[in-house]
């Protein structure tokens, strides 16, 4: 089934609490014909649950007759040391099941083709669609082009754990670096920066650094942050680091899933 033209809406809804949606990102909901949410798997259901909850929070009645799509995410090839090239195929896959979901839910309900000019399709992505989220580059394969692509604002990790923490990002006047785990692992500190957020860190990088380094540094660490099953911890790198990495096993097994994120800050010596 060929696509009709249509306008996608991406809408950044924070770490997944209703509270952290601004007021355009309800309006954006309200105002979509079709929504796609996606599924990771049977063990990330709770990741769907959350979404499906915020549908329901925003739409009230209304939710039970909108047009709410899932789509199953595909898995990233992880093996081999083409990186780059592993993204863009998944991208790529990403694509696909947009479009198929697309089709399959125009299938369902035929009216949502004559519905307006261009369809208005919305997708929820957590945080914020600009950090450390490829959502936007997934959009700009679609085919045929979305008419326009409008970005909603969300919370980021980042935000939410230094609020957490009631924690200033930055030192006085000086530049902070978000960066990844793998860079953290493969390239270790970078230099000029002594506050350093890491995120997308599934393997406790912080574990890499030297131990000379690991002495100067603090940590500050979040998952599920704004959500019930918040978890927090802080302190000196060679004390906290243990007990996180601890945590964050006992609580991905428990819950399936994970998302935290942590700051690292290098302490004045002397």
């Amino acid at each position: 089934m060929d696509l009709p033209a249509l306008e996608l809406t991406l809408i950044g809804i924070g770490t997944g609490n209703p509270g952290h949606l601004t007021r355009q990102a309800e309006a954006a909901m309200r105002a979509a014909d079709l929504i796609l949410l996606p599924h990771k798997g049977q063990d990330k259901a709770e990741l769907a649950a959350v979404r499906q909850a915020l549908c329901d929070a925003v739409l009230g009645a209304d939710a039970a007759r909108a047009c709410i799509a899932g789509f199953d995410m595909p898995l990233r090839r992880s093996e081999g040391g083409d990186y780059l090239n592993q993204v863009d195929e998944w991208h790529a896959a990403i694509t696909q099941r947009w479009q198929a979901a697309i089709a399959q839910a125009l299938a369902r309900q035929p009216a949502l083709r004559q519905a307006k000019a261009a369809l208005q399709v919305a997708l929820l992505v957590w945080g914020d669609p600009a950090l450390y989220d490829s959502t936007l580059r997934i959009a700009a394969r679609l085919r045929p082009a979305p008419q326009r692509v409008q970005v909603v604002a969300g919370i980021t990790a980042m935000q939410a754990l230094t609020a957490a923490h009631a924690l200033a990002l930055n030192d006085i006047g000086q530049p902070f670096l978000v960066t990844t785990g793998r860079q953290l692992r493969e390239h270790g500190w970078p230099q000029g920066v002594d506050t350093l957020v890491v995120m997308l860190d599934g393997q406790c990088s912080f574990e890499a650094l030297p131990a000379e380094l690991a002495q100067q540094l603090h940590i500050w660490w979040g998952a599920y942050l704004g959500m019930p099953q918040q978890l927090l911890d802080s302190g000196p790198l060679p004390q906290a680091g243990p007990r996180i990495v601890q945590t964050r096993a006992a609580a991905r097994a428990q819950h399936g899933w994970i998302m935290d994120t942590y700051l690292l800050r290098r302490q004045p010596q002397g």
